[in-house]
């Protein structure tokens, strides 16, 4: 006999997935070029040329058996150490391997998440508009989902209806931010209220709830979007994160669930995770992908953006030449991309900063080779809040040194003013006196300052 409920199923089928097939059926009657698909996730740029270097070189160099055998379930260690490495120092949050749990996209993690903190009869709450599917992937585990209807003016939680909803039944809270379909971004405002209500629920009916957070788009918000790591604000924060979005991969299908340490049962959660794949035949996703997404956060790859003023200046081309061949020489995985020049418009330079962070995923630093240059950055990395990208600017101000003590330029590069004017008068002194004076540059060298040694620069 076959399972009524899932031939019931039949009847609901996937309006996303319905939608993409009739799109391609117009595709190939009028040509797919005037179709416009917004139905299923697929990005409409490819994967970064990162990604297909790095598959190659694992095929090319890794041992087979290990490439392609079985990893341990919780996934492989060297990967999971890794990401948490990743989103520890990018989010100020103590994660260790073992808060990480590799699964087969969002979708495999958010499945193995709501497992392992609701049990049947239970309830999950989410909130309108959401991402269709969380219907089925919900209620196929016997919990049951609620829906709180959408503030339609700012598309931020309608807490007033929310909190109607919260019973002794809630176990968790599912969110997506950003969100799928509605694109907004959940405030620091929304998320700290959000904590607040569900801390005031815990204490009510004396059990944990959960918030449940479905981040594939994390990485894709805009230039002055205040978008907050949601685990900063509450401790019982389970994190479901799929490369399907920020990678352009959602066809490899590879992504982890990372379960906040200072979570009460953090130290249970992600072995539980390990049971759960055996009762739903997960798993563990392909080790190849698990090993590309590793390779793709290491400290010393990613894309560098430069930005400098004058493409004819002197000084800028020297500073760009050196910074370049440097990267060849010490980090050759890093890729130092072409310079962009903003000709004296620092509003053009803010757009430039602005747009090749949003359409690189795997961006990991920016180099500027000026003053104004670092400063309109920094205004742009202060709004997007991306403390993963390394930041070194050149020259020195109050305002830069502001910016380093913020945290949000890690370096500056600086050269020695007082040493290059000595050295200039010294050298006309010698020819005015008839002395034979070498054509050579003028170099007085250059000294980086951090946060180690910003004493010296401000003396």
């Amino acid at each position: 006999m076959i399972s009524q409920k899932y031939k019931d199923m039949l009847g609901q089928k996937s309006v996303i997935r319905e939608m993409s097939a009739a799109g391609h059926k117009m595709g190939e009657e009028i040509g797919f070029d005037n179709v416009f698909d917004y139905s299923l996730g697929n990005p409409s740029v490819p994967a970064p040329k990162k990604v297909e270097d790095v598959i190659k070189k694992l095929l090319e160099e890794t041992e087979p058996l290990s490439l392609h055998g079985y990893s341990e379930g919780h996934g492989i260690l060297q990967v999971r150490e890794k990401i948490a490495a990743y989103l520890a120092k990018t989010y100020d949050i103590p994660y260790t391997y073992e808060d990480i749990f590799m699964a087969s996209g969002a979708a495999g993690a958010l499945a193995h998440a709501f497992r392992a903190v609701v049990c049947p009869g239970e309830e999950i709450i989410t909130f309108a508009p959401f991402f269709p599917e969380y219907r089925p992937y919900i209620e196929t585990t016997g919990a049951v989902l609620k829906i709180v209807p959408a503030n339609t003016e700012t598309f931020q939680i309608n807490f007033e209806a929310f909190e109607q909803m919260i019973t002794e039944k809630t176990a968790a809270v599912l969110i997506n931010t950003p969100n799928n379909p509605s694109g907004i971004v959940y405030s620091t405002e929304t998320i700290r209220k959000l904590a607040e209500v569900l801390a005031k629920a815990q204490e009510a009916y004396g059990h944990d709830i959960y918030i449940i957070s479905d981040e594939p788009y994390r990485e894709i918000v805009f230039s002055g979007v205040d978008a907050p790591c949601v685990s900063k604000f509450y401790d019982n924060t389970i994190m479901c994160y799929s490369y399907s979005k920020s990678l352009s991969l959602p066809g490899e299908r590879i992504g982890y669930v990372a379960v906040n340490p200072a979570c009460k049962d953090a130290a249970l959660i992600v072995h539980m995770c390990t049971q759960i794949s055996r009762g739903i035949g997960h798993n563990c996703p392909a080790s190849l992908l698990q090993l590309t997404v590793a390779e793709l956060l290491g400290e010393n790859g990613g894309k560098v953006a430069v930005f400098a003023n004058d493409p004819q200046a002197v000084s800028d081309v020297d500073r760009i030449q050196g910074f370049v061949d440097r990267c060849k020489e010490k980090y050759p995985a890093i890729e130092c991309m072409d310079v962009q020049y903003y000709n004296n418009d620092l509003n053009r330079c803010s757009t430039q900063v602005s747009d090749t962070i949003t359409a690189n995923a795997d961006l990991a630093g920016l180099f500027c080779v000026n003053n104004q240059s670092a400063l309109a950055a920094g205004n742009v990395l202060v709004s997007y809040q991306k403390e993963s990208l390394k930041f070194v600017g050149f020259d020195s101000d109050q305002d830069e040194i502001a910016l380093m003590k913020s945290g949000v330029i890690d370096a500056l590069m600086v050269q020695e003013p007082y040493q290059m004017g000595y050295l200039g008068v010294e050298k006309m002194l010698q020819h005015l006196k008839g002395e034979s004076v070498p054509k050579d540059n003028i170099d007085p060298g250059c000294k980086i300052f951090t946060m180690d040694n910003i004493d010296e620069l401000e003396q």
